[in-house]
């Protein structure tokens, strides 16, 4: 948890609604998602601290406070391992959300196995085993390419891999479990 000040305008149309929570609300519409090189994503704004009494610009009508506030931040880290779930398949791999952004699983990094792209099921299927690779699974994954450049998470980048032991779609794993 960080905290941080920033400014906040406050439209008239919602003046009639509690200030912490429309100036969380307009933060959170602000930062989420975006990148800051020391810290990393910010995921969300849990609370406004404290806030002055605003300023009305003229020609505006809308009210500016300063706000100190709480915001929440994730760092995802070289060799880290991750929860996600797939969120598209494509040709060349699986999309995998981790929180607040995305990485690839290519096809080479999925299984041992030779995996193919069954178009019509719109899966990654593995020729020699079972198993296969769905929009909707949940997999553990490994951190093995970082690239946290530019400002949001579209501008980052993060390879994932699930070949080492205990990686995997969910149930993958606990089917190693058993054989153990």
């Amino acid at each position: 948890m960080v905290t941080i000040e920033d400014t906040v305008r406050v439209p008239p149309n919602m003046f009639d609604q509690p200030l912490k929570e429309i100036t969380a609300e307009l933060l959170n519409r602000k930062y989420v998602g975006q990148v800051d090189k020391n810290l990393g994503i910010l995921v969300i704004v849990t609370d406004v601290l404290e806030h002055d009494e605003g300023k009305v610009v003229i020609g505006d009508g809308s009210a500016f406070y300063h706000v100190k506030f709480n915001a929440l931040f994730y760092t995802p880290t070289l060799h880290e391992v991750v929860d996600g779930e797939v969120i598209e398949i494509i040709e060349f791999g699986a999309f995998v959300r981790i929180g607040p952004m995305d990485g690839l699983v290519h096809v080479s990094q999925i299984t041992n196995d030779y995996i193919t792209y069954d178009m019509k099921r719109g899966a990654l299927v593995a020729n020699e085993t079972d198993k296969s690779l769905e929009e909707g699974d949940f997999v553990r994954a490994r951190i093995v390419a970082l690239s946290m450049k530019g400002n949001n998470t579209k501008d980052c980048k993060i390879g994932l891999t699930m070949r080492q032991p205990g990686l995997g779609r969910f149930e993958w794993i606990e089917e190693e479990k058993l054989k153990l």
